[in-house]
């Protein structure tokens, strides 16, 4: 039976060293940022790098995959399982080509777009019924190169943008593990563009 005060917070990203500080690794900074602010420290766990903590009576696990990013469902389907958490009480936050860099966006379900590691969570779980925050990236690069982009550094311009977004980002964990999803939504998703309006009901 699941508990409904315990919550799975999913950085998504690829845990070698030489992906550290990349486009693709912005999931992985902003569940650090979540457990710097709230001193929780990671170890090393079965499929993951895990920490746990509690926030206003919540319990909250947070984990960071080791299982590469196209395989994270595999992580994400485990620490579900064992630690008895309901989908819906999981927010995954990811990188995403289709938002402008530093935008951000928190949706309750959808599908996974180009994102693989997304795509792995949904084909493994065998439902896209779960809250995730898609950290916009921007898509800066010429046709076919991708991998090479996501795979890449932030400038220090770029960097410059996406710190204070970040820090954002890890109080808007601490929004959804104390007041729920529909309020952190309503509070966070109207401060960006307007293209949202159109797919809220995905």
């Amino acid at each position: 039976m699941e508990d409904n005060n315990k919550f799975l917070i999913v950085g998504l990203g690829n845990s070698e060293n030489k992906y550290a500080g990349t486009r693709h690794n912005i999931g992985f900074e902003v569940v650090m940022k979540f457990a710097q602010t709230h001193k929780l420290s990671f170890s090393i766990d079965r499929h993951a790098y895990v920490a746990k903590g509690k926030l206003k009576g919540k319990q909250v696990v947070l984990i960071l995959p080791t299982t590469y990013m196209n395989l994270s469902g595999k992580a994400v389907r485990y620490w579900l399982e064992r630690e008895k958490i309901d989908a819906k009480n999981m927010l995954v936050i990811s990188d995403d080509i289709d938002l402008p860099l530093g935008e951000i966006k928190i949706k309750p379900k959808g599908g996974g777009g180009s994102h693989n590691g997304l795509n792995n969570i949904i084909e493994l779980l065998e439902h896209q019924n779960f809250p995730r925050l898609r950290f916009g990236i921007g898509k800066d690069f010429p046709r076919g190169f991708q991998s090479e982009y996501v795979l890449g550094r932030f400038s220090s311009n770029e960097q410059k943008i996406i710190e204070p977004i970040i820090e954002k980002c890890a109080t808007i964990i601490a929004s959804f593990v104390t007041i729920g999803l529909q309020k952190t939504m309503n509070q966070f998703n109207t401060a960006t563009t307007e293209t949202q309006d159109s797919d809220k009901n995905e």
